[in-house]
């Protein structure tokens, strides 16, 4: 039987062809080593079957949305997980299609994963803050809040950049559009995959921590930082061996980052404690 790690490096070995529900879903196998993804693939194979059967064959693409809309958040009760926002169960797909409960982005990818199967190419957005979604019609893009299916106005996009600027937005700050750009699957995964680290950093779950950067390291081979975290998570775990290579790895690349020195620090212990496994 494949293990998780080798399914996922399955799966994103072709960044144009990444099955991003399936992807996305496959993140679950950390939080439950036995979970069967077949058994939530053909969860989502049914609700679209089901929606489909609702659709005139004419159908517009803007009545079909208001009809996904209708389907995801109100029959099927999707919404944003406002009570208990910062549990990473948000972020895991099999457990947000049973609590139907999450926030922005596996909202989103569920919902996009259904709108592609009906026929609507909603794509996220990675903005800032707050994953969004999109849809491109003949008058322009329709930018939604995964949240509550809203569509949102130029202004309230706007409103909601201004946070992440110190002194507001200036003529010489990128445009708002540049902000509304497709997330490639990859983006996406990683932004998924970010989250978790944070929450797993911020109350340590090692192992957890561990399986987040596993997955980054494979997502993103030549960012060296995901690297050293995982030999952190590596030493933490008391695989000496493993960590002592992560960390070598990062200061043989980056030997003056602001971090160096700490790490160096660090390697004598590892070496240790590596041959005394051996």
């Amino acid at each position: 039987m494949i293990n998780a790690l080798d399914y996922f490096a399955s799966l994103i070995q072709e960044e144009e062809q990444i099955p991003l529900f399936e992807a996305a879903l496959s993140l679950g196998q950390d939080d439950d080593p036995q979970l069967d993804l077949n058994v939530c693939l053909l969860e989502i194979d049914k609700l679209a079957a089901q929606l489909r059967q609702r659709l005139p064959a004419d159908i517009a693409p803007i009545p079909k949305l208001r009809l996904l809309n209708n389907f995801f958040y109100q029959e099927l009760g999707f919404a944003g997980n406002l009570n208990d926002y910062y549990n990473p169960d948000n972020s895991y797909l099999h457990k947000v299609l049973t609590t139907r409960r999450g926030i922005p982005i596996s909202l989103a990818v569920i919902y996009m994963e259904l709108a592609q199967q009906i026929g609507l190419n909603v794509k996220g957005v990675s903005f800032p803050g707050h994953f969004l979604m999109k849809l491109s019609v003949k008058n322009g893009d329709i930018i939604l809040d995964p949240f509550n299916g809203n569509s949102l106005s130029r202004e309230a996009i706007e409103d909601r950049l201004e946070p992440f600027f110190i002194n507001g937005r200036g003529p010489n700050d990128p445009p708002v559009a540049s902000y509304l750009a497709e997330a490639s699957a990859t983006t996406i995964l990683v932004r998924m995959l970010r989250n978790l680290k944070a929450l797993f950093a911020e109350h340590p779950h090692w192992q957890q921590f561990l399986n987040v950067q596993q997955r980054l390291v494979m997502l993103l081979p030549d960012e060296v930082s995901e690297r050293r975290d995982r030999g952190l998570a590596y030493a933490q775990l008391d695989c000496p061996q493993a960590a002592l290579e992560d960390l070598e790895a990062y200061l043989a690349q980056c030997p003056q980052a602001s971090d160096a020195d700490t790490l160096r620090q660090q390697l004598p212990e590892l070496r240790a404690a590596s041959r005394r496994l051996n």
